[in-house]
């Protein structure tokens, strides 16, 4: 059985408050679980120290026992000092999309096209001009 360290969704609508349980990772979200290990209340200030509450013991012990933390659960548990949460990188997530990308290219081959079409315009204008100073001198 895999255990997940997750949090359970209580409280009225639009006033959510989590209860912090142990449960089956295959149970549903506010069902069934093994046992409460805390609470999570986030209208509370961040400063607030009964925001987050945890029975230390309880949740130590389930970790020895194999349960996984969420992520939202590691970073209470990482505030606590009960587990380490690793610093994330993700050097892909800043990167446009592939459309993003094809926008861009049909953005610069535009630009390019427009200045070779100036350039030939200005080519073609510098050519006509000497002809028509030569033309109004004669």
């Amino acid at each position: 059985m895999a255990l997940k360290i997750r949090l359970a969704r209580g409280g009225a609508k639009k006033r959510p408050y989590y209860r912090i349980v142990v449960a089956d990772s295959r149970a549903p979200r506010d069902g069934r679980f093994i046992e409460k290990v805390g609470t999570y209340n986030p209208l509370l200030p961040k400063d607030r120290e009964d925001r987050v509450t945890l029975v230390t013991e309880r949740v130590q012990y389930w970790l020895e026992q194999g349960a996984q933390p969420t992520d939202r659960v590691l970073r209470f548990l990482d505030a606590a000092g009960l587990k380490k949460r690793p610093a994330r990188n993700n050097p892909i997530k800043g990167k446009p999309g592939q459309k993003a990308l094809e926008r861009e290219e049909e953005r610069r081959q535009k630009a390019e096209e427009a200045a070779a079409a100036a350039a030939e315009g200005e080519a073609a204008a510098s050519e006509e001009a000497p002809a028509e100073e030569a033309a109004a001198e004669a």
